[in-house]
C-alpha cells in the first residue's frame, strides 16, 4: 500500500454565476491530497496520512476520499479548521493565496503519529505541509523514522515566500531529500534547489548526488524527462491536452508515475536502484496521460483507470 503523507485542504476556485460575476466554489484539494485521490481512481491501495478537521470542509474531505477508495485509517483528527487555498487562474494557470493558520492539517505534533503496519509498502511526501511547521517537522520526522524500510518519494512543489523561515526550509528539505528514493521536480523547483548549477541536467545531478537514486524533472509543455541511477537520461513527450487549467497537473502525474511502477512490482528501494530506462519510460508516459486528462477540466479531478 501507497501512504501518502502531507495536506488535504480545500481549493476556492472561481466560477462564472448567473449575473456573470465569479463566485468562489469548494473543491476537495491540496497537493498530497490530490496524488492520493488520483492513486485510488487508478486501482492502487492508498492510504492518506494527514491532519484532517471534523468541520464541514474535513467531512467533505472525507467523504471525497472514501468516493476514491483512499482509505483514512491514518488521518489525525482534530476540531481545528480546515486549510483554505484561494485560486486565481491565469490563463489556465493556478495563482493561489493561502489561509493556514491554527488548522488541522498544520497544527499536527510528532507525537501524534500513528505507527504504521507493514501493508505500507511505499511513502509519499510532498507540498505546503513541507514548508509549515509545526507540520513540516512532524512529517520529517516520520520520514526519518519509517524511510528506511519504505520507498521513498518526493515532489516539494517547492512555493517561493510561504515558508516563513526560507532558511529553516531549506535544510529541512534538502535533509528529506537526501533520504528519498526518487524525487519530482519542476524545471522551476529544481533552480531553487540546486541555484548554484546552471543547466537543467546539471542541476538534475547535482539533485541526485544529495541521495535520491531517480530524479525526475516536469517541463509542462516540454514534456518530462528522468535521471536514473546510472545515469541514464529518459524522456517523454507531454500527452496533447485542451488545458481548462493546472489545477493538480503536477500531483496526478506523480500519481500515474507511481501507480505503474507499482503495477509492475517496482515501487521499492532497490527496484528503484537498477530501474531500467524502459521501465521509467513507462511510468512517466503513464503519468504525462494521467495528467493531461486532468488538466483538461476545471479543478483537480483526475482520471479513473477506465478513461485511459
Amino acid at each position: 500500500m501507497i501512504l501518502c503523507c502531507g495536506e488535504a485542504l480545500i481549493d476556492m476556485i472561481p466560477n462564472p454565476t448567473a449575473t456573470g460575476q465569479e463566485a468562489f466554489v469548494p473543491y476537495a484539494g491540496g497537493a498530497v491530497f490530490n496524488t492520493a485521490i488520483s492513486l485510488g481512481r487508478l486501482g492502487r491501495k492508498v492510504n492518506l496520512l494527514s491532519g484532517v478537521s471534523t468541520d464541514l470542509f474535513g467531512v467533505q474531505l472525507q467523504e471525497f476520499l472514501a468516493q476514491s477508495h483512499v482509505g483514512d485509517s491514518y488521518l489525525i483528527r482534530s476540531g481545528r479548521p480546515t486549510t483554505l487555498a484561494f485560486v486565481k487562474l491565469e490563463n489556465g494557470h493556478a495563482k493561489y493565496a493561502f489561509y493556514d493558520e491554527n488548522t488541522a492539517g498544520r497544527m499536527i505534533e510528532a507525537e501524534a503519529l500513528p505507527e504504521l503496519g507493514p501493508e505500507v509498502t511505499a511513502l509519499f511526501f510532498g507540498g505546503i505541509s513541507l514548508a509549515c511547521e509545526p507540520c513540516a517537522d512532524t512529517y520529517a520526522t516520520l520520514l526519518a523514522r519509517e524511510g528506511a524500510s519504505r520507498a521513498v518519494m518526493m515532489d516539494p512543489n517547492i512555493r517561493q515566500g510561504f515558508a516563513p523561515d526560507e532558511a529553516r526550509y531549506r535544510d529541512r528539505l534538502m535533509t528529506m531529500l537526501a533520504q528519498a528514493d526518487m524525487v519530482k521536480v519542476s524545471d522551476e523547483d529544481l533552480a531553487w534547489i540546486i541555484p548554484d548549477v546552471e543547466g537543467l541536467e546539471a542541476q538534475a545531478k547535482a539533485l541526485q548526488a544529495q541521495g535520491p537514486s531517480v530524479v525526475l524533472v516536469t517541463r509542462g509543455a516540454e514534456g518530462a524527462l528522468g535521471l536514473l541511477a546510472d545515469g541514464q537520461v529518459v524522456s517523454v513527450a507531454a500527452e496533447r491536452a485542451e488545458v481548462v487549467d493546472t489545477v493538480g497537473a503536477g500531483d496526478t502525474f506523480n500519481a500515474g508515475v507511481m501507480a505503474r511502477l507499482d503495477e509492475l512490482g517496482l515501487l521499492t528501494k532497490e527496484a528503484l536502484r537498477t530501474l531500467t530506462p524502459e521501465a521509467l519510460e513507462q511510468a512517466l508516459a503513464y503519468g504525462a496521460k494521467v495528467a493531461a486528462i486532468t488538466v483538461a477540466r476545471a479543478g483537480a479531478n483526475p482520471p479513473w483507470a477506465h478513461e485511459l
